[in-house]
């Protein structure tokens, strides 16, 4: 029996840095949780171990939330065990809606906070945070109402139609150049060419994008070459930037976390500094969703912070084969035939829906002023702080190998997750 590819399912999703601390309604722990979790997995079996990383787990979980939402039988069991979903599936969309409103509503909050400080003679710009969901799908196909409904209420992604049976190519231009705009630009052809065909059916889309100033900025004229131990390996000069001020940091079990506020407060610069200088991967291997979470809100102390500047710019990611080794094997339609989203759009014995790939790409510039990012991902379907003596500062030196993620603090959700290994 032929079985064709019915429907492509895209999702793209752009993160930055900001976030505000969650109304007592609010509850993405659910999400976090499995963004963070997914993080982990993901840094252990989708990249190179001693190489410069820059996901979005947020964006990736967000993608696969919504196609999560149109599985059935097995393959929603897979999915929600490897992507470390709970049983209750409407809490599970809940939370990604609550996180998603924490992240939208900073943008507002440091407006009124930038304006505060102008009248005081201060002056910062606010953050800039947008959040964009859409679903492009083929005209006239019988999309099940109730997914269409969940993807709308929950993700806040209406349906546009498009025509991909007859202008595939054109329609991926449109797609890719929607991405780019939601993304400042940051996000160029997201999905490669080739990846939509005439059996396309569905393209959705998650788009972020942050660009957050520091709290309190590094002084320009403080940067310095100074030596980074190359992948833990011999050092080399890279431009280095230098601030004393007040900083969340905590001493663990081999290594030290330090946490760097952005403007507002509700999101951080989290990073994991290994003592050793080629200690980054016992690091990561003791890390859990857990310690990701509890690393949001270490002790306020004086810190000397010493922490190169970098730049992250990789090519698109095709995660297919990480979440097939992670456990989503149906979904991908192995064996053939066992492909389950039904709850998406009918399934027929000779046609029905199956993830083909999933596009991932990242941007990321942390420097004086602040750090900028962005990240999309798509998911392919188709056819088949009193005031008292302060102590010395801490100096932290991140000189060697080191994980950062770009963190909302009030959930712990790391939006963005990544190693540095050669800053140049």
């Amino acid at each position: 029996m032929n079985y064709r590819p019915l429907t492509t399912l895209c999702m793209t999703a752009m993160s930055l840095a900001s976030c505000s601390i969650l109304s007592a309604a609010e509850n993405p722990s659910a999400a976090a949780q499995a963004v963070n979790a997914l993080a982990l997995d993901l840094l252990a079996k989708g990249t190179e171990a001693n190489a410069n990383t820059l996901l979005s787990p947020y964006s990736i979980q967000s993608a696969l939330a919504m196609t999560y939402a149109g599985a059935a039988g097995v393959t929603r069991a897979e999915m929600a065990k490897a992507l470390h979903y709970p049983e209750d599936e409407k809490a599970l969309h809940l939370s990604f809606t609550d996180l998603q409103k924490a992240l939208e509503t900073v943008a507002t909050s440091t407006v009124a906070q930038a304006k505060n400080l102008e009248k005081m003679g201060g002056h910062t710009d606010p953050i800039v945070l947008t959040v964009a969901n859409r679903l492009f799908g083929q005209q006239g196909y019988e999309f099940k109402q109730p997914f269409l409904d969940l993807v709308k209420d929950r993700y806040g992604a209406p349906l546009q139609t498009m025509d991909f049976e007859r202008n595939a190519a054109q329609e991926r231009v449109k797609i890719n150049t929607w991405v780019e705009e939601q993304t400042h630009k940051r996000i160029t052809d997201l999905i490669p060419s080739g990846a939509l065909t005439e059996d396309t059916r569905m393209v959705l889309v998650n788009a972020i994008y942050l660009k957050a100033p520091w709290a309190d900025e590094f002084p320009a004229g403080a940067t310095k070459p100074l030596p980074f131990q190359i992948k833990g390996g011999g050092a080399a000069d890279v431009p280095t930037m230098r601030r004393t001020g007040r900083m969340g940091y905590g001493k663990r079990d081999g290594y030290q976390v330090i946490t760097v506020p952005y403007f507002g407060g509700d999101m951080q610069l989290l990073v994991l500094l290994p003592d050793a200088k080629d200690g980054l991967a016992a690091m990561e291997a003791k890390l859990t969703s857990g310690i990701l979470a509890a690393s949001a809100n270490p002790e306020n102390l004086e810190v000397e912070l010493y922490l190169p500047k970098f730049k992250m710019e990789p090519p698109v990611m095709a995660l297919g084969t990480t979440l097939r080794t992670l456990g989503i094997a149906s979904a991908f339609d192995t064996p053939q035939g066992s492909a389950n989203f039904e709850r998406m759009a009918p399934r027929k014995a000779d046609a029905y829906l199956y993830i083909s790939e999933v596009f991932h790409k990242t941007f990321l510039a942390l420097d004086e002023k602040g750090t900028e990012a962005a990240a999309a991902t798509a998911v392919v379907m188709v056819r088949a702080t009193s005031v008292i003596e302060e102590p010395k500062p801490v100096a932290v030196r991140v000189d060697r190998p080191f994980l950062f993620a770009i963190q909302h603090r009030a959930s712990g959700a790391c939006i963005f997750i990544g190693r540095v290994t050669d800053p140049r």
